[in-house]
C-alpha cells in the first residue's frame, strides 16, 4: 500500500497549502521553476518554493559571487530577482497551470515592505503559501538583520500575517545559538509554519590572489556542511512548537530527509544539491516512499518527531 506522505499547512491562515508529499525545492536553487518544468515532472513534488522576491527588481552582487567547498557551497548572489510586480504578471500566470503549490519567498528591507509584499501577492493565482526571508538587513536599525533580533522578527512577521491570508512560513537564520525564542515568538506573531535553516555566514580564500574569493568577501554556506547544524536546529525548534518546520540545510538522500522528520520536521527542502543533480528531490522522494513501504510506515505522522527525547 502506498504511505500517506501528505500534509496541510496552515493554521493562522484563512487559506491551507496542500501538500501531496513532504519534498520540496529551497529557495535560491531552483530559480522560479520554469526551466525544470520543461524537463521534470514538478507536479510530483510537495511543493516549489520561489527564488527570493524583492519590491524592486535586482540585479545582484558582482562576480565571482559563488564559490564550492569542500562539503557544499558557498554564495552571495545578492537577491537577484526580477521584482514582485514582475513576477505577478509574467511567471505567477505560469504556476496557476500547475498541480504543485507555488510558495513565494519574499525579501523586504523594512517592516513595512514586507507587509506590501505580502499584499502585492494576496489573492494572486499561481501563489500558494509566502516563505518569510528575514535574512536581510533592516535599514531603519543601522542594518542589523531581522533575523538576529526576536523582536523585530516577530514585528515582520506581525506584519506579514496582518497584510495575507495566504499560510506562510518564516525561514530563521542558523547564525544564533537557540533558534527556539524565534521559533516561540513567530508562532505568536501569527506564522503557520517555520523554516530552518537559511544558510550561515562563510568565507573562502584565494591563495593565489591572496584575496577572498567572493567579490563581497562573506557568502552564505549551504549544502551538507550545514546538515548537522540544522539538524540540531530543527531538533530544538521542534521541543517548543507544534507549528509544521519545513528543513533545509545538506538534504541530498531520503536517509537525510528521514533525519529531519524524525528530528521533527515536517517536510524537507531540496537546494545546492540540485546543483549537481537536478533529479535530487525526486530521488529523494522515491527513496523516502521506499523506506516507508519496507518499514510499514503508512502516515507521515508516524515519524515526525519521532526522535525527540520523551522522558
Amino acid at each position: 500500500m502506498e504511505p500517506d506522505l501528505s500534509l496541510i499547512i496552515g493554521r493562522h491562515a484563512k487559506q491551507e497549502l496542500l501538500m501531496r508529499n513532504p519534498v520540496m525545492t529551497a529557495s535560491g536553487t531552483f530559480s522560479n521553476g520554469l526551466e525544470f518544468a520543461r524537463r521534470f515532472d514538478l507536479d510530483a513534488l510537495g511543493a516549489l518554493v520561489s527564488k527570493g522576491t524583492t519590491l524592486r527588481a535586482r540585479q545582484g552582487n558582482p562576480q565571482p559571487r559563488i564559490v564550492e567547498t569542500p562539503a557544499g557551497m558557498i554564495n552571495s548572489i545578492g537577491f537577484q530577482n526580477i521584482g514582485v510586480g514582475a513576477l505577478v504578471s509574467e511567471v505567477a500566470p505560469v504556476w496557476a497551470r500547475w498541480d504543485v503549490p507555488v510558495v513565494v519567498n519574499i525579501m523586504g528591507y523594512t517592516v513595512r515592505e514586507y507587509g506590501v509584499l505580502a499584499e502585492r501577492l494576496e489573492g494572486v493565482p499561481g501563489v500558494a503559501a509566502l516563505e518569510v526571508n528575514v535574512s536581510c538587513p533592516n535599514v531603519e536599525s543601522g542594518g542589523i538583520e531581522f533575523g538576529q533580533d526576536c523582536d523585530l522578527t516577530a514585528e515582520v512577521t506581525a506584519e506579514v500575517r496582518r497584510h495575507t491570508s495566504l499560510p506562510f512560513a518564516v525561514k530563521l537564520t542558523p547564525a544564533v545559538s537557540d533558534p527556539r525564542p524565534f521559533v516561540e515568538a513567530v508562532e505568536d506573531a501569527g506564522a503557520d509554519a517555520i523554516s530552518l535553516v537559511n544558510t550561515i555566514p562563510a568565507m573562502a580564500i584565494d591563495t593565489v590572489r591572496r584575496r577572498p574569493v567572493i567579490a563581497t568577501v562573506f557568502g552564505g554556506l549551504s549544502g551538507p556542511a550545514l546538515k548537522p547544524v540544522a539538524l540540531r536546529h530543527v531538533y530544538l525548534a521542534a521541543s517548543v512548537t507544534s507549528l509544521p518546520i519545513l528543513a533545509a540545510g545538506g538534504v541530498t538522500t531520503g536517509q537525510d530527509a528521514l533525519e529531519f522528520l524524525m528530528a521533527g520536521a515536517s517536510a524537507v527542502q531540496v537546494g545546492t544539491a540540485t546543483f549537481r543533480d537536478p533529479e535530487t528531490p525526486w530521488r529523494v522522494l522515491d527513496e523516502l516512499r521506499a523506506w516507508c513501504a519496507s518499514e510499514g510506515v503508512t502516515r507521515l505522522d508516524e515519524i515526525v518527531g519521532a526522535a525527540q527525547r520523551r522522558d
